[in-house]
């Protein structure tokens, strides 16, 4: 059995400051304590401050700016959609917001695809379609699942599409366990996602976009009831 990697001190500094970020306790726009002060409250040094600052600085929470001090960032003004995983790993309610993105952008993402009707695309998008029903087990049915797509965002032929769709799966990544409940049934799977891959291979946008939009509705009510 492989061992489980142990929290080190700087982690443990980090999940700290970025609730107490998230939550309000340090709001945006405002400067954090001096160093010294800061790393007395947790309980720290200041290089182990130093090194959860660096962090959270590269996550986009913090920004320091050299004799002047650390801020925290306007992340919900200035942030970008990497900072998702981590809002979701905070609160669910950001889940809600993901899938009405997912569903607008995954019916969008549909309909190019059909309109382009690129051959070695529909061919990759049959055989990962395929993969769906032959997959064992709730999570492997939910990643062969994934796949198809981000065919489909390949298959647009547009790279911005497919980071918006690494971008959305990513980003419910930290609880895509409790949202298994589609993917239980491989059959069933199947029979959800068909529709989209066969109007994709049809080149009819707009059966494209219905099928993607249904696909992508049904699944976010299992989802969201699982969650719930």
């Amino acid at each position: 059995m492989e061992t489980l990697p142990r929290e080190t001190i700087v982690d443990v500094l980090e999940h700290r400051l970025r609730e107490d970020i998230l939550t309000g306790r340090h709001p945006a726009g405002s400067y954090l304590p001096p160093e010294r002060s800061l790393a007395d409250g947790y309980g720290v040094t200041r290089t182990t401050l130093k090194h959860a600052f660096g962090r959270l600085v590269q996550a986009g929470l913090l920004e320091t700016r050299h004799g002047v001090g650390t801020r925290v960032r306007d992340y919900a003004r200035l942030g970008g959609a990497d900072l998702l995983p981590m809002l979701v790993r905070h609160s669910p309610d950001w889940i809600g917001e993901i899938f009405e993105v997912r569903r607008g952008v995954g019916a969008l993402i549909a309909e190019r695809a059909a309109a382009r009707r690129d051959t070695g695309a529909v061919t990759e998008l049959r055989r990962l379609l395929d993969a769906v029903r032959e997959a064992e087990g709730g999570d492997a049915v939910q990643l062969a699942d994934a796949e198809v797509h981000r065919a489909l965002a390949r298959a647009t032929g547009n790279r911005v599409y497919v980071l918006l769709t690494n971008t959305l799966f990513n980003a419910y990544l930290p609880v895509r366990a409790a949202l298994a409940g589609p993917f239980t049934d491989p059959e069933a799977a199947y029979a959800r996602l068909a529709p989209v891959v066969e109007a994709v291979e049809a080149g009819d946008r707009a059966a494209a976009h219905a099928a993607a939009d249904a696909y992508l509705t049904a699944t976010e009510r299992i989802m969201l009831e699982d969650l719930a």
